[in-house]
């Protein structure tokens, strides 16, 4: 039996096979090493009914994660799931890794994640090759969704945010200043604050200002990682992974057509295709 594991900082999608068979498919809490420490996850993993059931017959495990982007974050990963499946053999990758494997498979590609956070690397049809990528909510993540959380925070805060949308807005999170501040930068995991706001980009998705926040923030993704990226690998095809790219695709062709960029795939969740990939494979 294999488990293939794709982990956001939000959510972790698993799937449990055997043989080619679906055994299990099911979501626990998001393993991210820079938010979580080996007893968190030993916790979580814990608390799984389908985990705890077929821990013993699982023989492999394939984990793919954000923020698993150093040896020593790895590690952290590395020895929780070893703790907790004895009798498997555990690899652990980065997030964008599994979205190269789901999007191009044994192929080479351009890959970018845009979902919670974002990311973009070149893959060579084996692995992705390292950049100076993928810095995080504070730093980086454009288009992302902690990216669209604080263009909408912002936007009420500065009084910017349309009449209309500020109404709900408050209405929807009983928003005010100080909550707002205090969930930002005085509680545990800002990020998955931030990101949380997507729900309403898509529930008013119709919405003229929100449409161009969205597109800003694909035109920064593009500008500052795709285009480089394009340069040099030309021959490269270009795929998108996560939530916020497949949630607002028309967007995302739209922008990038504008940039003369041509995109081949977007993929909301690599989860299955890697299941398929890794089932194979065994």
């Amino acid at each position: 039996m294999i488990a293939v594991v794709y982990s956001g900082s939000h959510y972790a999608h698993w799937r449990l096979a055997d043989k080619g068979k679906t055994i299990a498919s099911f979501k626990t809490n998001g393993i991210n090493p820079y938010f979580n420490d080996e007893k968190h996850i030993l916790q979580l993993l814990s608390k799984n009914i389908n985990l705890i059931h077929h821990a013993e017959e699982i023989k492999r495990i394939y984990f793919f994660g954000a923020g698993a982007s150093t040896e020593d974050l790895k590690r952290t990963i590395f020895n929780a799931l070893c703790a907790f499946f004895k009798h498997g053999k555990v690899t652990v990758e980065h997030d964008i890794q599994a979205a190269a494997i789901a999007c191009c498979k044994n192929s080479p590609g351009i890959v970018s994640i845009c979902g919670s956070g974002s990311n973009a690397a070149y893959y060579d049809g084996k692995k992705v090759k390292p950049n100076n990528y993928g810095l995080g909510y504070i730093l980086a993540d454009e288009g992302s969704g902690n990216w669209l959380g604080r263009q909408l925070i912002k936007g009420f805060m500065n009084e910017t945010l349309p009449e209309n949308l500020k109404t709900k807005f408050v209405k929807r999170y009983e928003a005010d200043r100080s909550n707002l501040l205090e969930k930002v930068y005085r509680q545990k995991q800002p990020a998955l604050f931030l990101s949380s706001f997507n729900d309403f980009f898509y529930d008013n998705r119709d919405d003229l200002y929100l449409q161009n926040v969205i597109k800003k923030g694909f035109s920064k993704l593009i500008n500052t990682y795709l285009l480089p990226l394009h340069k040099q690998h030309p021959e490269a095809s270009i795929h998108f992974a996560g939530s916020v790219a497949a949630n607002f695709q028309d967007h995302l062709y739209e922008v990038a057509a504008d940039a003369n960029l041509k995109i081949g795939t977007i993929i909301k969740e690599p989860i299955n295709n890697l299941l398929t990939y890794y089932s194979n494979k065994n």
